[in-house]
């Protein structure tokens, strides 16, 4: 097997847009000033470890002069996810710390598969079955950057509407609850909640995952209704942070979150 059929198609990106920007005659940070991005991002996925926005895609084939190659190609990778997540899903996999709030669903990656099969099901009432198959594969797939035991660390933190919500029904519930439980239990997890008594909270209003990076920049990403926005500029993500320490403050230890958690799961049980 050749070096370039042992590439990863992401790395395969990478070294296409090296080949190119060289054939350009133009350096990472030459490359990054016209594209109006970090010399760093240029590295990343020059290197396969990152790909670029569809913005970023866009300007790279008009200062290259590639005829909208690059953006082809990344639609091409990014097909597993909606247009507004792609570029979560591919940080996601290099992120050394995952900080999750979740004010109305279990987060992506710790769902159960009827449980994001009923969360899609729900969003799509006249769904096709192959397609709905495809959905929550990819879903649970995800998940897989948790096998690692240590990387990356994962803070999870939910507002009690969510334990609340039957998504599924009380079975679906009972052993998506139990898992979330376990894998706290288990370590793999920092799992906090913050209970209805507190009111108002600084995330109540948007979901948010916090990602940092053993080389680059943190990047935070809120997302709504077929919409999903990535964020790394540095005061944009800080006023992220800032919120997510404001509303985990107001959390229950995890103590006392594993026993909410539990109880509930025994009602919903109870419930079956």
């Amino acid at each position: 097997m050749t070096v370039r059929k042992s590439l990863t198609s992401r790395q395969k990106y990478g070294q296409e847009l090296r080949l190119r920007r060289q054939e350009s005659d133009l350096t990472q940070e030459e490359l990054s000033e016209v594209v109006v991005c970090s010399p760093s991002l240029i590295s990343h996925i020059e290197a396969g470890r990152r790909l670029p926005s569809p913005e970023d895609a866009q300007r790279l084939d008009q200062v290259l002069k590639t005829n909208g190659w690059f953006s082809r190609w990344l639609e091409d990778l990014e097909a597993r996810y909606a247009d507004h997540f792609a570029v979560a899903a591919e940080l996601e996999g290099q992120a050394i710390e995952i900080r999750e709030h979740a004010a109305t669903l279990i987060p992506g990656l710790l769902q159960t598969e009827a449980y994001a099969r009923a969360v899609f099901t729900a969003f799509s009432p006249n769904y096709v079955a192959d397609e709905l198959d495809k959905r929550v594969i990819n879903r649970t797939e995800r998940s897989r950057i948790l096998d690692n035991p240590t990387s990356p660390v994962m803070w999870t933190l939910l507002d009690e509407a969510v334990l609340r919500r039957p998504v599924g029904g009380p079975a679906v519930m009972a052993a998506q609850l139990g898992r979330l439980a376990d894998m706290a239990d288990n370590g793999r997890l920092r799992l906090h909640v913050i209970p209805f008594a507190v009111g108002a909270h600084a995330l109540m209003e948007s979901m948010l995952s916090l990602m940092a990076f053993a080389d680059t920049a943190p990047v935070a990403y809120v997302e709504g209704v077929l919409t999903g926005t990535s964020m790394d500029d540095p005061a944009l993500v800080f006023k992220c942070r800032s919120a997510y320490d404001l509303a985990i403050s107001e959390a229950l230890s995890q103590a006392d979150s594993l026993a909410l958690i539990r109880a509930t799961a025994e009602e919903y049980r109870h419930d079956q």
